[in-house]
């Protein structure tokens, strides 16, 4: 396979689908919104811009399956399967708040082979495939070269549902807080870890994630030199809901606060 060229048919994809949500952005109303849980919206955007994806996927790799996370498709494939967040940052979207992208990833059997970000507001794309380097819009990246977590700009991403864990989610806040350059928290996953690609953060991490948040931001932080891990540092962040993302130099010493913090 191709996945160079596969890579380029996908961004295009996700840039016809980008149009459609940009479209829509000052359409959107109370009618319009659906609550899924705590905090957790959907509207007729999520819904039709992974329905438009799911169909043109489809088309350029026919015997794929999908992970998405409005479940418009519940077909699987024995190989290639797409992991697809139509519209990542929708509580931002529905206040007319930037960050918000879309995010498509593919898997072949259990391996991430291919990763696009689309941050719509400033119209950066991300991308990477397996074997070759992170880009954005065209132009290689790659993560920073902090070598401490004093020297580190910090993104997170707080609790809106799940608060088993905020108690030390609070303490690694205060951590941060005190012996780092700050933290942030922009209300998408998939952009915090595309800006950890190409140096923006230095480092990333967030508990209570699914699939489609952290795919292709990981593999793409990957691509661009940088190190992923789950809280236990372990390999299970897709599925296992919480990640760490950073430089290749500053990894070891942020893993290790916050393996210390959240696992007490």
């Amino acid at each position: 396979m191709d996945l160079e060229k596969l890579c380029t048919q996908v961004i295009e994809i996700s840039h016809q689908v980008g149009e459609f949500i940009l479209e829509q952005k000052n359409k959107i109303s109370a009618q319009n919104i659906e609550i899924k849980g705590k905090n957790d919206f959907v509207t007729f955007v999520d819904k039709t811009s992974e329905q438009k994806l799911v169909a043109a996927l489809s088309k350029i790799l026919p015997e794929s399956g999908f992970i998405a996370e409005e479940n418009t498709s519940d077909k699987k494939g024995e190989v290639y399967n797409w992991i697809i967040d139509p519209l990542d940052g929708t509580t931002n979207f529905i206040h007319g708040l930037a960050p918000f992208a879309i995010s498509i990833a593919l898997i072949e059997n259990q391996e991430i082979v291919l990763g696009v970000v689309h941050e719509l507001n400033l119209n950066e794309t991300f991308f990477a495939w397996k074997g070759s380097k992170a880009y954005l819009n065209r132009r290689e990246v790659q993560v920073s070269k902090t070598e401490t977590v004093a020297d580190s700009l910090i993104a997170t991403g707080f609790p809106y549902y799940d608060y088993k864990r905020l108690n030390q989610f609070m303490e690694s806040m205060k951590f941060f807080m005190n012996n780092s350059r700050g933290l942030r928290r922009l209300g998408s996953a998939a952009t915090d870890l595309v800006y950890v690609a190409c140096g923006r953060f230095d480092a990333f991490y967030e508990y209570s994630l699914k699939p489609w948040d952290v795919a292709a931001g990981a593999f793409i932080v990957q691509q661009a030199g940088g190190k992923i891990s789950d809280f236990d540092k372990g390999q299970n962040w897709l599925y296992g809901q919480e990640i760490i993302a950073a430089n290749s130099n500053s990894f070891s010493e942020l893993q290790d606060v916050i393996s210390k913090i959240m696992n007490d």
